[in-house]
C-alpha cells in the first residue's frame, strides 16, 4: 500500500499543473477560440525556473520565505490526501486540521509577502483575501467536521471514503453515538460547500478573475505583482497543487471507490479532471460577483457545511451489538 500512496502523491505532483491548462481549454473552446496547450502552465513554470528573482531593497526576508513556505505546505497537503481512495503517506488522526492549518499557512505567507513590499495594491489584495478566507475556512473545517461524525473518523482516509459509504447506517461515529441516519445528504451539501471554497481559495470566478490585469479589482494575482523569476515558479506550482488538493477533496467525496488502487487511481484522476471540465464551464457562464456580494456566496457555503453538521448530528439506527 505505501507503493500505492507513493503513486498517489507521484501522480499529483506531476500533474497537478494541467488542471489549470484544462480549465483555460475549457473556457477557450466555449468562447470559441483555440486556447493555449493543456501544458501551458508547466512551460511557464519552467521558463521562470530558468530566470532569477529581482528583490526590492524595501522588503525583507518575508518576501523571500513567502514562495518557499507556499510551495512547501501546499506539497505537504498532497502527502496528506488521500484523494485516490489509499491512504496518505502521512495518515493519522485529526489529520484533516493539518491540512487546514497548511493551507492557512500558505495563505498567511503569501499575504505576508505582500505586505512586505509596503505597496497600496498589494495591501488591498491582502486585505480581501483575509477577509475572504475568514468565511471560507470556517465552511471548509465545518463540512469536514460533518464528514468526520457521518463516516465515523477523523481521519483524511475515512472522512473521504467515497459518496456511497455515507448511505448505509450503523456505523459507530468517532464522536459517540450511531451514524447520521442523512449520511448521503450530508455528503452533497458538504461536496457543494467545498467546490465553493474550492473556487474561492483557487481565486477563480464568481470569486476572482485569475486573467485580469486591473489591480482595483484582483485579489490574489495582485498579491505576488512584485514577484518573478524562480519565485513566481513556485507561487504558479504551488497555486497548481491547491487546485489539485481542494479539488481532490471534492472529487473523493463524490467518486465511488472499488477497493482496488489501480481501479481508483485512474477513476480519481478522471474526476479531478472533471472538476477541472466544470470549472472551465462555470468560468465561462458565469460572471465575476461584485466585491461585496462574494461574501454572500460564502455564507451559503458556510450555511450549507452548518446544516450538513446539523444533519450529521441526527442519530441512525445503531448497529445490532454496537453500544452507543
Amino acid at each position: 500500500m505505501t507503493g500505492a500512496a507513493l503513486a498517489q502523491v507521484a501522480l499529483a505532483l506531476a500533474a497537478a499543473p494541467l488542471l489549470p491548462g484544462i480549465i483555460n481549454r475549457v473556457k477557450a473552446v466555449v468562447a470559441g477560440r483555440r486556447g493555449s496547450p493543456i501544458l501551458q502552465a508547466w512551460y511557464d513554470i519552467g521558463k521562470l525556473m530558468g530566470k532569477s528573482a529581482v528583490y526590492s531593497t524595501t522588503t525583507t526576508w518575508l518576501f523571500r520565505a513567502g514562495p518557499v513556505v507556499g510551495v512547501s505546505a501546499t506539497a505537504l497537503c498532497v502527502a496528506l490526501l488521500p484523494w485516490a481512495g489509499v491512504p496518505s503517506l502521512f495518515a493519522f488522526d485529526g489529520d484533516f486540521i493539518l491540512l487546514a492549518g497548511l493551507l492557512a499557512l500558505t495563505r498567511f505567507m503569501t499575504i505576508s509577502a505582500a505586505l512586505d513590499t509596503g505597496s497600496a495594491f498589494e495591501g488591498m489584495g491582502s486585505s480581501r483575501e483575509a477577509w475572504f478566507s475568514s468565511l471560507g475556512e470556517p465552511a471548509l473545517l465545518l463540512g469536514l467536521v460533518a464528514l468526520a461524525r457521518v463516516h465515523g473518523s477523523i481521519s483524511l482516509a475515512g472522512l473521504l471514503a467515497g459518496g456511497g459509504a455515507a448511505i448505509g447506517g450503523g456505523a459507530q461515529s468517532a464522536f459517540g453515538g450511531a451514524q447520521s441516519a442523512f449520511g448521503g445528504a450530508v455528503v452533497v451539501l458538504v461536496a457543494a460547500a467545498l467546490f465553493i471554497v474550492f473556487l474561492a481559495e483557487n481565486a477563480r470566478i464568481p470569486v476572482d478573475d485569475p486573467t485580469t490585469h486591473l489591480e482595483l479589482t484582483m485579489i490574489h494575482e495582485v498579491m505576488v505583482l512584485d514577484h518573478g523569476g524562480i519565485d513566481l515558479a513556485y507561487i504558479q506550482y504551488a497555486a497548481s497543487l491547491k487546485l489539485w488538493v481542494l479539488g481532490g477533496v471534492v472529487t473523493a467525496l463524490l467518486v465511488p471507490r472499488t477497493g482496488a488502487w489501480y481501479l481508483d487511481l485512474p477513476a480519481a484522476a478522471l474526476g479531478l479532471g472533471a472538476v477541472a471540465l466544470i470549472t472551465g464551464v462555470v468560468e465561462s457562464v458565469i460572471a465575476r460577483l461584485r466585491l461585496f456580494r462574494v461574501p454572500q456566496l460564502l455564507v451559503a457555503a458556510l450555511a450549507m457545511s452548518a446544516v450538513g453538521l446539523a444533519l450529521a448530528l441526527v442519530p441512525g439506527v445503531p448497529t445490532p451489538g454496537v453500544t452507543p
